[in-house]
């Protein structure tokens, strides 16, 4: 029953790590960028949620959607403001752009709520489901997590696969110059991808403090991390890829902590990582992209 409940805990986390690389995955798929602002948005969206609930005394899911209405306000002006014009730019000046807006976020976190670690309150209080006699229980947040990482990736894969805006996000995904041959916005494409994405990191930042409930302005920088592992895990620009590396990810990283040594969780995780890639460098779900010379 422990490895049962390892395996769970595993999955739940990795439910997060999911969710987080959802947003990575939409980003570089459609834009052909590595966001590294990403998990910072993830804490200010908790940062968000913490203060709708501790101080303005808010139902917690409208503290949800207020954390998700900012982030999502937050992704499109950091798209509009540091990448946008920077479009033909190298990916090397992307890279550091996003680099230097991760500092950024985190420094402005700083100077609003301090360095001292906040306690996030408990978002839902959900009773726990027993099975085996009892000799198994799950916590209801825990079954929460597993089913929201479910349903977002439904919604998501739908969405690309069934709406306008969907359908222009993979043209844009495929080929830029013919997509905007075509008519489609780029632009408005773009800072639609980064709203979503930002949306996501709202509810992985609100699912990570309920599970950890430590709130500070580095909250986000290693799940952040690992999250992009998974992404690249899965194969990164694939959404079913972000949702299976996340998981595995988690697995792999709880079962490590619990069997192998927990000062050793993390090097675990970017090991398997390493032999992942160079059996297949594209991850699980990735396609090998040829490009015209």
């Amino acid at each position: 029953m422990v490895f049962l409940s390892n395996l769970v805990n595993g999955i739940s986390l990795g439910s997060i790590y999911a969710i987080i690389a959802l947003g990575y995955t939409m980003v570089y798929g459609i834009a052909k960028m590595l966001n590294f602002a990403h998990g910072d948005v993830i804490m200010v969206g908790a940062y968000i949620a913490f203060c709708a609930l501790q101080y303005w005394n808010l139902h917690p899911l409208v503290a949800l959607l207020l954390a998700m209405v900012f982030c999502t306000l937050l992704g499109i002006t950091i798209e509009g403001l540091a990448y946008r014009p920077l479009r033909r730019a190298t990916s090397l000046a992307v890279l550091i752009t996003a680099i230097g807006m991760s500092y950024l976020l985190q420094n402005l976190a700083l100077l609003i709520w301090g360095a001292t670690p906040k306690n996030f309150p408990g978002l839902f209080s959900l009773g726990a489901v027993s099975l085996f006699s009892g000799q198994l229980k799950i916590s209801g947040n825990t079954l929460l997590t597993i089913a929201a990482n479910i349903v977002i990736m439904i919604a998501l894969t739908t969405f690309t696969a069934k709406t306008k805006l969907g359908k222009a996000m993979r043209c844009v995904s495929e080929n830029r110059g013919a997509a905007e041959l075509m008519g489609i916005n780029v632009n408005r494409t773009i800072s639609a991808t980064f709203a979503i994405g930002s949306a996501l990191a709202a509810i992985a930042g609100v699912l990570l403090c309920s599970a950890y409930p430590t709130l500070q302005p580095t909250t986000g920088s290693m799940p952040g991390i690992k999250a992009f592992t998974a992404a690249v895990f899965g194969g990164i620009g694939s959404i079913p890829g972000a949702m299976i590396g996340g998981i595995l990810l988690g697995v792999i990283e709880i079962l490590g902590k619990a069997y192998i040594s927990t000062e050793l969780g993390d090097a675990i995780v970017f090991a398997v990582l390493i032999v992942v890639l160079l059996v297949r460098p594209t991850g699980l779900l990735g396609k090998a992209v040829r490009e015209k010379v």
